[in-house]
């Protein structure tokens, strides 16, 4: 690719926590950013506070799990920056903590939308613009999560999905090796974030304890991203788990 052709990134759940953090990092290192997420006030908040501006950044308000605004948000990807170098899939939830036996089916599937249906339907289209793009191929990193290897007690769908996650990561990186598309997953475990805020006041183990677990500073994060999305395309980081050094991660349970 020429030095002189801007590099354009994406990056879903880009209105708060990691998501917002890793936008603007990439925003601070050179690209140009597409925002997406649920709520347009809360991406173009962010833009603003990184300085961006209608030249480098486009906000768009977008449902991961609907097939339709996944269409729109790519559609207009291509037609204001005509590429797509990197892709964060970050966006998801959870469900609330109850036993796995009460979970509803509506929790399930809001879950399942949110984090394995929207990262596929997201690939789908980035896989698309990058094939064809030229120069070709691209980058693609999911956002798996700590319990994509040991999961939290009551965390099924969750838990169901960052495992999923990591099946169509590596689906991914074999399927686009022919186009040059790298993909890579990302799990992290305590950025402090708005979500994570419960966890300075003690969250369950699995012994049935009630424990305050460190944190770390969601920066570090947004940092590894930047690195992982900067490589030359000959080169990936496959997995990588970035986490507070002290939380119950080894020897969970």
């Amino acid at each position: 690719m020429p030095e002189s052709m801007i590099k354009v990134a994406l990056v879903t759940g880009a209105g708060s926590g990691i998501g917002k953090a890793s936008a603007l990092a990439l925003l601070k290192a050179g690209y140009a950013v597409v925002f997406a997420g649920r709520r347009i006030e809360k991406l173009e908040t962010a833009i603003q506070e990184g300085g961006g501006t209608t030249t480098n950044t486009l906000a768009v308000a977008t449902d991961v799990g609907n097939p339709d605004s996944v269409k729109n948000l790519f559609a207009q990807t291509r037609e204001k920056f005509g590429r797509l170098d990197v892709l964060f899939n970050n966006a998801g939830t959870g469900a609330p903590p109850v036993l796995l036996e009460n979970i509803s089916f509506e929790q399930w599937t809001t879950v399942l939308n949110a984090n394995l249906t929207g990262p596929f339907l997201c690939t789908q289209e980035a896989m698309l613009i990058m094939k064809d793009q030229s120069p070709r191929g691209g980058r693609i990193i999911n956002n798996g999560s700590i319990s994509a290897h040991t999961p939290r007690p009551n965390s099924a769908p969750y838990t169901a999905t960052k495992h999923a996650i990591t099946g169509l990561t590596k689906s991914t990186s074999l399927d686009g090796r022919k186009y040059d598309i790298a993909c890579s997953q990302i799990d992290i475990g305590n950025a402090l974030t708005e979500l994570s805020e419960r966890m300075v006041q003690g969250v369950p183990q699995a012994s049935g304890d009630i424990a305050v677990e460190p944190m770390m500073d969601v920066q570090h994060v947004a940092d590894a991203i930047v690195h992982m999305a900067g490589l030359p395309l000959s080169a990936n980081v496959q997995f990588m788990t970035i986490m507070a050094t002290k939380m119950p991660y080894i020897g969970r349970g």
